[in-house]
């Protein structure tokens, strides 16, 4: 099913225009684990399509090697920060390599959940009630305010890594403490009770949405890389209705940050089948527990076709940086 989109695809059919490509995995983040899972089955996948392409962990390698290994283009599988906030990426443009994905703005907007969260309220996009918590005491505050269930999380981190449901004061504490454990500011979030749906975004258009059951309070770290007792469901939405509408907003929450390339919105429904944004992935997993490729195989790309097509983006992107440079110069 397509929808509306200001993103159209750049089709490559021969693997030697993407020259010699670069999977950036690994890192030091908290994802790093998650990161040499999914960067691992990219890089057999792009080799099995006659790509020439090879691992790179920035932990272990510095940027200054890599700028002299010859890379072509970068297909970023890094997880959370270091990889998915905008500093990989701004380090990439400084280099004038082409890279898959959003760029430095968008990648850094996307994961801050903060300020992508006031931006979807100002335009409009429904996201649940919050607020920003930076000591304890702030948290106490938010809880009097929102009530419970509580979601406190990581302001800056992916995975659902530092994230809690609370479910009554005494457990408040304990979800302040590990939410403000890492850098930067907290989230407070309303806990929407219902279905959580997420919806992939490929080239500018929505891949089929995903339902999420699993038995874990919430759909957290171990629900999505470890459990085999969670449930998927694709398409995920209750009819073709629905499905319309998840896709829109999907699309629309990922334009209004300025992402491009791939990616993934996440939803919860409440009773009323009211959908709330939670957040937009723009590097997410590409594991054999991963999402995006589940809903891909549901529009009928399989996991090379999408991990080739995701390398489409960083010709996309150079594509349109060479029109608006065009521009600027007023050729």
């Amino acid at each position: 099913m397509s929808y509306a989109k200001r993103e159209q695809r750049v089709e490559i059919t021969d693997a030697a225009a993407f020259g010699r490509v670069a999977v950036m995995l690994g890192g030091r983040s908290s994802e790093r684990e998650v990161s040499l899972d999914s960067g691992t089955a990219v890089l057999e996948a792009l080799r099995s399509r006659n790509i020439d392409a090879a691992p790179w962990d920035p932990a272990e390698k510095s940027l200054r090697e890599f700028a002299g290994a010859g890379f072509d283009r970068v297909w970023i599988a890094l997880h959370g920060p270091g990889g998915e906030d905008g500093a990989l990426q701004g380090a990439l443009e400084y280099l004038d390599v082409p890279y898959t994905g959003s760029g430095v703005m968008a990648s850094a907007l996307a994961m801050d959940k903060v300020r992508s969260k006031k931006l979807f309220r100002s335009s409009g996009i429904p996201t649940p009630d919050f607020i920003v918590i930076e000591s304890g005491r702030d948290g106490e505050r938010a809880a009097d305010e929102l009530g419970y269930p509580l979601v406190l999380k990581p302001a800056g981190e992916g995975s659902s890594v530092g994230m809690s449901k609370v479910f009554n004061r005494d457990e408040l504490g304990a979800a302040i403490e590990l939410a403000l454990s890492f850098a930067g500011p907290a989230l407070a979030e309303r806990c929407v009770i219902g279905d959580e749906i997420t919806v992939g975004v490929l080239q500018g258009e929505a891949l089929p949405s995903i339902r999420i059951e699993t038995p874990r309070v919430f759909y957290d770290y171990r629900a999505k890389y470890e459990e085999d007792s969670t449930r998927y469901f694709c398409p995920g939405s209750r009819n073709d209705t629905a499905e319309r509408n998840f896709g829109d907003v999907a699309v629309r929450a990922f334009e209004e940050l300025g992402c491009s390339g791939w990616g993934r919105v996440d939803f919860m429904t409440d009773a009323a089948g009211n959908s709330f944004v939670l957040e937009v992935n723009t590097v997410p997993g590409m594991t054999s527990h991963s999402l995006v490729p589940m809903a891909a195989r549901q529009a009928g790309i399989d996991f090379a076709e999408l991990c080739w097509r995701i390398l489409e983006t960083s010709v996309a992107a150079t594509s349109q940086s060479n029109r608006i440079g065009k521009t600027a110069n007023g050729a």
